[in-house]
C-alpha cells in the first residue's frame, strides 16, 4: 500500500504556507464556498471543544452563568453607543431582505455582543439586589474581514464572550483583571503557551472601552497574536441604554460594565508556537487524542488483544485514546499521528508482548523509549505532565529570547524587522505609535504590568518616558 504523503513546507522556509499546510493536511479544517467562512473538521473542533471544556468549568467556579443571545442586532439598536459603532462599522455584515421583503431597521449580524446584552440588562436589572450580572456566551461572531487565514482572522469564527454588570466600579475593574488571569492560567495549565499580558494603549483599546486588557503570544516566527482580551467600560454603554437600579442608598444608579473573550484563535495560537516540520505538536491536556496506539504485525497471536487491553485501561483512567487497527502499514500511521500531533504513540507488537514492554514515541522531542507495560496509566499520565511541562518550558524560553530592550528608534526597527518584542519607553503620545506603526508597521501589543523603567526619554520624539511598552508586528 502506498504511503501517504504527508509532506509540508518548511517552516524557516515559507511560515505562512506551512501554517495553511498544517491546518489541511492535519484535518482542522476546510475551506467553504463563501470566501473567508471556513468548515471546522472534527478533529480542528475538538481543540475547541476541550478550550471550552476548560474555560467553561473556570467561569462556572467564579459565578458565571452561560446563556445564548440572538445573531441578529437591529441597527438602531447598534447606533446607541457612538465609539462602538464607528469602531465595527466597516465590518459589518447587515441583512436587509427578509421573506421577500426589505428590513426597515436593517439587521446587523453580531460582530460582538455588548448592545444585545445591554439591551436585555436594561430589561433585568432593576435593584441592587440584581448585581452583579455575571453572564457569558459562545456563539460565533461575523467580521467581514478583507484578508482572512484560517482560525487566526475569519469572516466567521467561533467565540466565547463574558458580559457583566457591577454595582461599583471597583468590582468592574476587579472582574476585568480577574477573567485576565483566567485566560493566562489557560495558557500554562492547558495550552503550553506563555502569555505576556498588560493593558492595551488608547489606539489599540476596544472600541467604546475605557480600558482594554489583553494576552499576547509569541509564534515561531517572532510576530506576535493578541489571543484574549478584557474590557472595562465603566458605565457609558448602561447610560447610553437606559439600564438603572435602585441602590440601597435608595438612588437611582448605572451600573459598571466588563466584556471579555477568547476565540478559535487560540488554535493558531497552538498551531504557530508549537509546531514543527513534521506538522501540529499539541499540547497534551489540549490534544483530542493524547495516545495513539499502533500494534505491529497485528495479526499475529495476542498483539491486538493486548492493544485493546491496553486502550481500555487508558480509557478507563480517563485519557483520549484512539487504537488504529486499520490495515495502513505502521509507517503511514507514524505520519499521520505525527502530522496530527498526537502526544503519546503507544507501539506494541510480538517482540514486545514476549517481554512485556512496549515502546513508547514523544511527539514534542520524537524520542523513543522501551517501557514495560505494568502500571501503564500511571506511566502515561507521567509522561503527559512531563511533556506539556517541556513544551511550556520551550515557549517560555523563546518568549524570553525575543524580548529586548531598545534605546532608540534604530534598535526598536531592528528587533521588530527580525520579529519579536520590542521593549521600549514610551511617553504615551499616540502620535509616536503612529510613527512606529507607519515606518515598521509594528503595533503597541501591550503595556505589560510589570513597569521597570530603563530610560528616562521616549526614543522617537525626545520627550520624558512614562510607560514601558512593547511593540511588535502582529497577526
Amino acid at each position: 500500500m502506498d504511503i501517504k504523503n504527508k509532506s509540508i513546507t518548511s517552516r524557516d522556509e515559507d511560515f505562512a504556507r506551512w501554517y495553511t499546510d498544517v491546518c489541511k493536511k492535519a484535518e482542522l479544517m476546510d475551506y467553504s464556498a463563501v470566501k473567508g467562512f471556513i468548515i471546522y473538521r472534527p478533529y480542528g473542533y475538538a481543540i475547541w471543544e476541550e478550550i471550552q471544556h476548560y474555560l467553561d468549568k473556570e467561569f462556572k467556579k467564579t459565578g458565571h452563568e452561560n446563556v445564548y443571545l440572538p445573531l441578529v442586532i437591529n441597527e438602531s439598536l447598534f447606533q446607541k453607543e457612538k465609539d462602538h459603532v464607528e469602531g465595527f462599522a466597516p465590518e459589518c455584515l447587515i441583512a436587509t431582505i427578509g421573506g421577500g421583503q426589505e428590513i426597515q431597521d436593517r439587521l446587523i449580524i453580531r460582530p460582538t455582543s455588548e448592545c444585545l446584552f445591554c439591551e436585555h440588562y436594561s430589561h433585568i436589572i432593576n435593584s441592587y439586589r440584581d448585581l452583579p450580572k455575571l453572564y457569558n456566551q459562545w456563539c460565533s461572531v461575523v467580521r467581514w474581514e478583507k484578508t482572512t487565514r484560517p482560525f487566526l482572522r475569519g469572516s466567521e469564527f467561533l467565540r466565547q464572550e463574558g458580559h457583566t454588570m457591577h454595582a461599583s466600579e471597583d468590582e468592574a475593574r476587579q472582574e476585568t483583571l480577574r477573567m485576565l488571569e483566567i485566560y493566562d492560567k489557560m495558557g500554562k495549565d492547558l495550552l503550553a503557551v506563555p502569555f505576556v499580558k498588560g493593558r492595551k494603549t488608547e489606539k489599540e483599546k476596544f472600541a467604546g472601552a475605557l480600558e482594554t486588557y489583553s494576552i499576547e503570544a509569541l509564534m515561531h516566527d517572532g510576530k506576535a497574536l493578541q489571543s484574549g482580551t478584557t474590557h472595562y467600560f465603566g458605565n457609558g454603554f448602561s447610560k447610553a441604554f437606559g439600564i438603572q437600579y435602585l441602590d440601597k442608598d435608595g438612588k437611582i444608579k448605572n451600573p459598571y460594565q466588563t466584556s471579555w473573550g477568547v476565540s478559535t484563535r487560540l488554535i493558531g495560537s497552538i498551531i504557530m508556537v508549537h509546531g514543527d516540520d513534521n506538522g501540529l505538536v499539541l499540547p497534551p491536556y489540549v490534544a483530542p487524542i493524547q495516545v495513539v496506539i499502533v500494534p505491529i504485525k497485528m495479526n499475529e497471536p495476542g498483539v491486538l488483544a493486548k492493544a485493546k487491553e491496553i486502550r481500555d485501561e487508558l480509557i478507563n483512567a480517563g485519557f483520549r485514546v484512539k487504537l488504529d487497527d486499520s490495515d495502513k502499514t505502521p509507517g503511514w500511521k507514524f505520519s499521520e499521528y505525527e502530522m496530527k500531533g498526537v502526544p503519546l504513540r503507544i507501539e506494541v507488537g510480538p517482540k514486545d508482548l514476549a517481554n512485556n514492554c512496549c515502546m513508547i514515541h514523544k511527539r514534542n522531542d520524537g524520542t523513543r523509549t522501551k517501557y514495560e507495560l505494568n502500571n501503564i496509566s500511571d506511566l502515561v499520565k507521567d509522561l503527559l505532565a512531563t511533556i506539556h511541562k517541556e513544551m511550556y518550558n520551550a515557549a517560555l524560553k523563546n518568549l524570553l529570547a525575543n524580548i529586548k530592550e531598545v534605546h532608540t528608534f534604530e534598535e526598536l526597527k531592528e528587533v521588530v524587522d527580525k520579529c519579536g518584542y520590542a521593549k521600549m519607553m514610551w511617553c504615551g503620545d499616540q502620535a509616536c505609535e503612529d510613527k512606529i506603526k507607519e515606518l515598521t508597521n509594528a503595533t503597541a501589543r501591550c503595556i505589560p504590568f510589570d513597569q521597570v523603567e530603563f530610560d528616562d526619554k521616549c526614543p522617537i520624539c525626545g520627550k520624558k518616558a512614562k510607560y514601558v511598552v512593547l511593540f511588535a508586528k502582529a497577526y
